[in-house]
């Protein structure tokens, strides 16, 4: 199997930079420049848009060099039974048990529950963590979901105008591809945001008990046709469409 390490594009803005490598966060980033603690290539900077070269020019911060940082960008197809976690002495099995130990490093971006299956992106960069799980960014996840008894009508504009969850009406949704069969209906459902077992509860809340789930994308990553419990690198096209959120 193919592993891709990426690292950022060349030309990058200083503050950028800084929070991607992890030195402090954009907004403590922007600071930290004005008040002249950042050097490039051995001169005081304190315009934080600055375009800095991340290859090429030398970046200090009070006298420590900031090297840019490699990131990686694994895509799991996560089993049910396994845990969305780095650590956890209660669970059986965590998803980095997936991994191999170069890729231990690497956090689970949004949470699967432990019987849900599907996408699950692990990356060390934090800058395309923030832009998948923060609601400001709008991403669609869509899932594909097997529950009990008939999704009527009524029922699926419930769940597409949204339903009260813990005193908090979730956003609008988009339900596709629904069949029904056998007291079964399976169907595909697009939310934008991470709440805490959100799928199941939302159909839970329409007397739809959830028999299985799966999560099909997240943003502009797709599953498509990676089998259960394996992984693979994100390509660079992919990465490039992660940054553009």
């Amino acid at each position: 199997m193919l592993f891709l390490e990426i690292k950022m594009k060349t030309k990058i803005r200083l503050q950028v930079f800084l929070s991607h490598n992890g030195v402090c966060s954009r907004r403590k980033a922007f600071d930290l420049i004005q008040s002249g603690q950042v050097a490039v290539n051995g001169r005081i900077v304190k315009e934080p848009s600055t375009a800095i070269d991340a290859d090429r020019d030398e970046i200090y911060v009070d006298g420590s060099e900031i090297k840019s940082k490699a990131f990686d960008y694994i895509l799991l197809n996560k089993p049910k039974g396994v845990t969305t976690t780095k650590a956890d002495q209660f669970a059986e099995k965590t998803v980095l048990e997936l991994l191999p130990k170069e890729f231990q490093h690497l956090v689970p971006v949004g949470r699967l529950d432990k019987d849900t299956e599907g996408l699950l992106l692990l990356t060390n960069d934090g800058d395309v963590a923030y832009k998948l799980t923060h609601p400001k960014f709008n991403v669609g996840k869509t899932y594909f979901v097997r529950v009990r008894w008939e999704l009527t009508e009524a029922k699926r504009k419930k769940l597409e105008q949204g339903i009260i969850l813990e005193g908090t009406k979730t956003s609008p949704a988009k339900v596709e591809e629904v069949k029904y069969t056998n007291d079964q209906t399976e169907f595909n459902i697009t939310i934008h945001e991470g709440r805490k077992r959100q799928v199941r509860l939302m159909c839970a809340k329409v007397g739809l008990p959830v028999i299985y789930l799966r999560r099909l994308t997240q943003g502009p990553l797709e599953l498509g046709d990676l089998q259960l419990g394996k992984y693979r690198a994100l390509t660079k096209d992919e990465i490039e469409r992660l940054r553009s959120l």
